[in-house]
């Protein structure tokens, strides 16, 4: 096990150098002059170059990558213009709401799914199997940026039981992570369904039944406990697209996380920020496949040989 660890480990050496370096490009691939946009039309020329000496963006760009790779070693990720603060202590600020967002979002999708998926397989060609079928469909198609404000229509304003937006109390957490969780619960219900119907069929499901055991044990403790090591590297993958989507449902729902953060900056041409934004989502996702990859290894041991 330490030594498939230490592999994976190996493995993310060159994705995180991709990731970083993508980052630090992206002031550079912006159309125009970057410090120019940020200081507005307006703005005299020593004043330019004053922004582009506290940037670093006066010196060759492979010296500006080097200092870029020291700022993300010792967590100096520039200042941001806008908020007069170091990029790293917004990110810190905003990172746990993201974070609780994105994990309630995730917790929200396994409740329906895997109920919702195991019923499903149990109740194969039936009218229920049909109809969460199609509620699936239907929660594929149907995007959070159409679906946030429904629900605030109907819960927040209609029937008022829960607020509209902030993050005070866990009610503030209910909606966005509904919104966010929908399609994600849509994707594992057909996966939970399509290898559930997989591990029913097996012969230590038909012996199990052969020695008595409870239908429940059965399908609870034997068939899903397997059917979930597909999904696991389903959750993983669509982890990222969780981060992602939380930037358009952080600002639907005012929700002071990374996401609404990002939407500001490059609304303000806070580069550095943008830049800080994307790197901490960026990485967390690298992190989280990593936890996906031991996590499967864990469930199936012989993923590791």
């Amino acid at each position: 096990m330490l030594r498939y660890i230490a592999t994976r480990l190996l493995y993310m050496i060159p994705v995180v150098w991709l990731v970083v370096s993508l980052v630090f490009l992206l002031i550079h691939i912006v159309p125009g002059d970057p410090i120019a946009q940020m200081l507005g039309e307006g703005a005299a020329v020593a004043d330019i170059q004053a922004a582009r000496h506290v940037y670093g963006l006066d010196q060759p760009l492979g010296l500006q990558y080097v200092n870029y790779w020291k700022g993300v070693f010792h967590g100096n990720l520039g200042q941001s213009i806008r908020f007069s603060e170091p990029v790293t202590r917004l990110i810190l600020q905003r990172y746990p709401f993201t974070l609780r967002l994105t994990f309630a979002a995730l917790g929200v999708a396994l409740l329906l799914a895997i109920p919702a998926g195991v019923r499903s397989a149990r109740r194969r060609d039936r009218w229920d199997d049909r109809l969460i079928s199609a509620v699936s469909l239907l929660g594929l198609s149907f995007p959070n940026f159409a679906l946030g404000p429904i629900l605030i229509l109907f819960f927040a304003i209609f029937l008022g039981v829960l607020p509209v937006s902030g993050a005070g109390t866990w009610l503030h957490l209910i909606l966005p992570a509904v919104t966010l969780g929908a399609a994600l619960a849509a994707i594992l219900t057909r996966m939970v369904r399509t290898a559930m119907l997989e591990e029913l069929g097996q012969d230590y499901i038909r012996t199990a039944r052969a020695k008595g055991l409870p239908e429940r044990t059965v399908v609870y403790r034997r068939a899903l406990r397997n059917a979930l090591i597909p999904v696991l590297t389903v959750i993983g993958l669509q982890f990222g697209a969780l981060l992602a989507g939380a930037i358009v449902t952080e600002t639907i729902f005012s929700w002071p996380g990374l996401g609404r953060l990002t939407i500001q900056s490059i609304s303000n041409r806070d580069y550095a920020v943008v830049q800080g934004c994307i790197l901490a989502i960026g990485l967390t996702y690298v992190a989280v496949n990593f936890l996906t990859d031991i996590a499967y290894s864990l469930a199936n041991p012989r993923i590791r040989q």
